[in-house]
Order: C-alpha cells, then structure tokens, then sequence
C-alpha cells in the first residue's frame, strides 16, 4: 500500500461492560489484554447513554443525541425519531470521500430508514440491512405477548402479562453457525481482500453479543463455575434514597436466586470470553496481511451490561458506571508512542469522529460534540481536555429525562421528576450512598450543576426552564455566572 494514512479496523461489541478487561478480573480476556499491552487502554471511557441506538449515532457522527436526534431505539413504535437530523454527517462518509475503502459487518442500529451503505459503507451481511432491526408492526406489539402460566424456569424472570425474561442459558449451536461469528468471518475476509489493494481501508466488525440474554454454546457456558463467582459489592443495595423507578426495575430481578444470580455472570463471561477469541482471529488475520504496523485497531463497545451490580441486569435509565463505562482500547504500532499505557481522561463515543477524519486527512464532520483523540496517541494529554463527563438520558421505551456529570471524585444525576443523587466516587466507588441532601455538600452540589448547565448549553440541549419543569435546587444561570453567590 503505497498511502501512508493507517488502515482502521474497528471491533465493537453490545453491552460490554468495561470492567471485565480491566487488570485483575476474573473474565479471561488474553485478546484485549493483548491490544492494551500494545496499545493504549482509556479507562475513562463512556456513552453519552446507556442505550444501543443513541450510542451507536453518537458514534457514527462525533454528536451527543440532542444534536443528532437519535433519543432511544428507533427501530420500535415508541422510537421519538426515526432517522439521524437532517444535515447530520457521519465520519464514514468523510473517509469515503477521502478515498478510503470502507466495508460494514454486523449490528448498525444507527437509523430505521438508512442503512450503512446510505453512509458510505459497502455492507457485508444481511444483519447490516434495516430490515432486520425493523420496526415492529403495531397491532403485532400490541397483541404481545400472551399470558405465560407456566412455572418460573431457572434463570428466568416472570412478569404477570409481559412473559418471561431468560437471563442465560446454553444452545447446542455450534459456534460457526453463530450470527456473530458469520459476522467476524465476513469482516475479515473483507479485510484480506482489501488488504491486497493499494488504497487505505477501514472495515467495523460489529457483534450483537454480549448483550442479554447470555445464551452462548456449552463449552462457554460452562467455562466458569458459578461456585467460584462473587456477587458484586453493590449487589445488595436497597435503593432506599434513589429515584423510585430504580427500585422497581430491580424488583424483577429479585426473582433471581444469589446462585442464579452467579451462573447469570458465569454465563455472561463465558460470552466476553468467546468474543474476544474471535478478536484474537481477527488480530491472527490481520497480522498475515502484513498490515498490521499501520492499522489502527479499535476495540469498544456501546454500553456496558449490570450483571447483577446493583441488583439489576441490562442498561438503561439507572446511571450506575457498570452500564455507562465502556472498554476502549486502540493499538496503532506504526503511531502510538510509549505502547502500554493507560490514559484516565475522560473520554466518549463522540470522540471517535474527529479521530477517525484527522487521521484519514479527511474533512470533518459538522459541530461535533467530542474531540480528537490523536494527541493522546502520541502521549500528550491536552491541557485543556474536559475534567468531566455527561450524559443525555431522555428515556429507552418509557420516557425519562435525566442528566449525569461526573468527574474523577464526583457523580451529579439530576432526575427533574424524582430525587437528585450524588456520590462520592473516592471513597464509595460502587455508588451505594447518596449524599445529593447533605447541607455541607451544597457547594459541591452547585459547582457540579454549573458543569451540567454548561454542558447543556454547549450541546443545544433543551431542558425547559419553565416553572412547572425547573427542579434543579441550582439553575442554569450557576452555569452562566449570573447567580448571587
């Protein structure tokens, strides 16, 4: 290849939380250890929401959801819009114009009414296609599900007139008749084909797993003993002073047994550890192109999974760390300095489109929300990087406004229809007391809400000021400095 610009090969998975690659866990995961041993591992990284479609637009277009439009998954009746804003640009198309070779396998989940290939992408597999996420026929939701009567089974959740939830389970499929696999298989026979011309590539492997629910062949299913599993420190909390919808979304689960509970995790590793065998496939293949010196590889995710912290399961509303905090790993041998490192500065999905267009030479995308990230490739950290994180949560399929700020010792969830939360992340890392009503936190209280207003502002994300909606205890003007002191 005659280019000089890095190929970039992206692998993303579905509701990876980002703890299971990090040092010490008991999830087996050589592949990415693998990836952050050559590369740079950002162990602050999270979604600007906890929720597959939101995330993946914030991806795909460098923006946070009051920009792009994409509010919850759209591929349903109760999806607020349907398709990317109009004029909204996607980093794929800029690579595209700058004579990159583009090449889509897997889960998009960006928009109901485009495919990958209305952005740039040659599509690989039918999974790609729209209408396999289509939306759902109304009168079909509406006449499911029928009542279930029988007995709870092992691992699952019942909901008088919902059905039943399976959280894990085993199938007798063989890996290679696995979607996923198909789809990894489908990626890198694409990359090796791109591989022997002479323009630089970017082919997305993206799977559908780890996400819920954890049914993965029987060799993974069993890969770890339920026995050796401990629940996690916050499994036990009561919810007491959070907002109330948290205590009835953990009150289903509670129909989970502590052992099911520990074969629900076992399960969920065994599913990380499968994927990131087919990673580990992937950097194999790559390495027998002789390409990898100058391929960026990308490992991600789009939101995390509970897994029982907190006694829940899935993402969501509930802004907990375990389903905001993603991995993010890149490994770049030809262009990243000093690999092995690890950068703690925050980081998000919408960070990715200005990095993707700066290292293609390529023009960026229009008011993105987030920053390059080549800098820190090179071992410099910005001076003036944010110190902070947010979110936009305006609900999956029931609406729910709430916004998050966190920083490296504090966590602010503003919930405008029930109580505030703020934890103390130093000294309650798993988030099991809220101190949002100590008088002597006022202060830090005010500071934090300064950061979400501003944030808010800079995003053009509405939140009305209107008295019957305003119930923050510290205003946008804090943001503004127009508020007495």
């Amino acid at each position: 290849m005659n280019d000089d610009r890095p190929n970039i090969l992206f692998f993303m998975t579905d509701q990876e939380q980002a703890q299971v690659i990090m040092p010490g866990h008991p999830c087996r995961t050589p592949n990415a250890e693998r990836l952050i041993a050559e590369g740079v591992n950002f162990t602050r990284a999270f979604t600007p929401m906890a929720h597959c479609c939101p995330s993946r637009a914030s991806l795909m277009t460098g923006m946070y959801p009051s920009k792009h439009g994409i509010f919850n998954n759209v591929q349903n009746t109760a999806a607020i819009h349907l398709s990317l804003n109009p004029g909204c640009e996607t980093w794929s198309e800029k690579l595209r114009d700058a004579s990159y070779s583009l090449a889509f396998a897997g889960k998009w989940h960006v928009s109901a009414t485009e495919d990958p290939s209305d952005r740039g992408w040659e599509e690989l597999d039918p999974i790609t296609a729209t209408g396999t996420y289509g939306r759902y026929d109304s009168e079909k939701y509406l006449e499911m599900p029928r009542q279930d009567d029988r007995p709870r089974g092992r691992g699952e959740v019942l909901q008088p007139g919902y059905g039943r939830w399976r959280a894990y389970g085993s199938t007798e499929a063989a890996v290679e008749d696995l979607s996923d696999y198909k789809v990894v298989r489908a990626g890198i026979a694409k990359m090796k084909e791109l591989a022997a011309k002479d323009s630089p590539w970017c082919v997305y492997m993206g799977t559908g797993g780890p996400h819920a629910p954890f049914v993965i062949p029987e060799e993974y299913a069993h890969m770890y003993d339920p026995a050796d599993v401990e629940l996690p420190p916050n499994y036990n909390d009561d919810m007491s002073t959070r907002p109330r919808l948290y205590e009835r979304m953990q009150k289903k689960y509670r129909q989970l047994t502590e052992d099911e509970i520990r074969e629900a995790i076992a399960h969920y590793w065994g599913y990380c550890t499968m994927i990131d065998e087919w990673l580990g496939e992937v950097l194999d293949e790559l390495e027998a192109t002789g390409q990898a010196e100058n391929t960026l590889v990308i490992f991600c995710s789009d939101h995390g999974e509970f897994c029982g912290a907190h006694g829940l399961f899935a993402k969501g509303i509930a802004p907990f760390d375990e389903a905001y905090r993603v991995p993010y790993v890149m490994r770049w041998p030809k262009g990243i300095k000093d690999p092995g490192r690890e950068v703690s500065s925050f980081i998000t999905h919408c960070d990715i489109s200005p990095t993707m267009t700066e290292l293609a030479l390529a023009r960026p995308t229009q008011d993105p929300s987030g920053r390059s990230l080549v800098p820190f490739l090179r071992g410099e950290t910005p001076p003036d990087w944010p110190d902070a994180f947010c979110n936009q949560c305006n609900g999956v399929e029931i609406y729910y406004t709430q916004r998050m700020v966190r920083t490296e010792k504090w966590k602010l969830v503003h919930n405008p229809v029930d109580m505030d939360e703020l934890y103390d992340l130093e000294n309650d890392p798993h988030e099991m007391e809220n101190l949002a009503e100590k008088p002597e936190l006022q202060p830090v209280l005010r500071e934090l809400f300064g950061k979400l207003w501003t944030k808010a502002r800079a995003e053009r994300d509405y939140m009305s000021p209107y008295h019957t909606c305003s119930h923050a205890p510290f205003g946008p003007a804090f943001a503004l400095g127009k508020a007495p002191d």
